[in-house]
């Protein structure tokens, strides 16, 4: 899989695309990135990649032209064309406008065999951009950032992490969090339904807890010292519920539950206690 940065500070990505998965993954050639550097599409000596709105308002709007011959340097096809023949490419604008990113967005995008990053900036882009050329505009939370390259370097992040082979163990991407996998692939993976270990199924992740078991009066819950592999299954399950319910309830309206979550959703909101 491909990724192209188109920015104005290419040297941003120097740092985070150079570390952990995302450097592992780009050196066994899973994934490449490609960094495109938009004052290169400029004509004047200032360089200028930014101008005022028309009809007025406060701050700079990134241009047009500079991102559409970027783009035609890639060879990245029309947007009609893409729509009409079903492109293996996305071009994607970063936009507090844009719908929010989620991991079931990013597992959609995976599909495509190469992915266009548009980091906006200043004051917005010109509207030209979100009309004509990029297929989506994706913001990744309900807050304002100064760019794009943060949203950039997130969006691959998440994204890398889904390509085969980026991570050493594919059965734990299955039980992290927001993951709600089909379940024909978690039948490959995990051998079965959304489970205390594998398939979280849209929840998000029950707690982990290391050696040693009591650290400064800091102590492991005995369930998970005991040895009993049922009862560490029901606890772990019945955990990340009850996060799910108290940090992100809006998730259970559309996570995978069982007859026995359903059980466990009840005596947690019923005693509103702890795991």
């Amino acid at each position: 899989m491909k990724f192209e940065i188109l920015t104005i500070f290419p040297e941003f990505f120097r740092g985070p695309l150079d570390y952990g998965i995302l450097r592992r993954a780009r050196e066994a050639g899973l994934i490449e990135i490609g960094i495109h550097d938009l004052r290169a599409f400029t004509h004047d000596r200032h360089r200028t990649v930014d101008d005022r709105p028309f009809g007025g308002g406060e701050g700079m709007v990134l241009k047009l032209e500079p991102i559409v011959e970027c783009l035609e340097s890639l060879k990245v096809a029309p947007h009609e064309e893409r729509m009409r023949q079903g492109a293996r490419e996305s071009v994607v604008l970063l936009s507090p406008q844009g719908e929010l990113f989620t991991q079931g967005l990013a597992q959609q995008l995976i599909e495509r065999e190469r992915i266009v990053l548009i980091c906006g900036r200043y004051e917005g882009v010109d509207e030209r951009v979100s009309e004509h050329l990029a297929d989506r505009e994706i913001s990744v939370g309900d807050f304002v950032l100064s760019g794009g390259e943060l949203a950039a370097a997130i969006v691959v992040d998440v994204m890398a992490r889904l390509v085969p082979g980026a991570l050493g163990n594919a059965a734990s991407m299955q039980q992290e969090s927001f993951t709600a996998s089909d379940a024909r692939a978690r039948e490959e993976v995990c051998g079965g339904p959304p489970s205390s270990t594998c398939g979280s199924g849209g929840l998000l992740d029950y707690p982990h807890y290391t050696r040693p078991a009591k650290f400064r009066g800091m102590q492991v819950p005995e369930v998970l010292v005991n040895g009993n592999h049922e009862q560490i299954r029901k606890w772990r399950r019945r955990c990340a519920l009850q996060k799910t319910l108290r940090n992100r309830p809006d998730l259970l309206r559309e996570a995978e539950l069982s007859r026995e979550d359903e059980k466990l959703l009840a005596e947690i909101k019923a005693a509103k206690g702890v795991c």
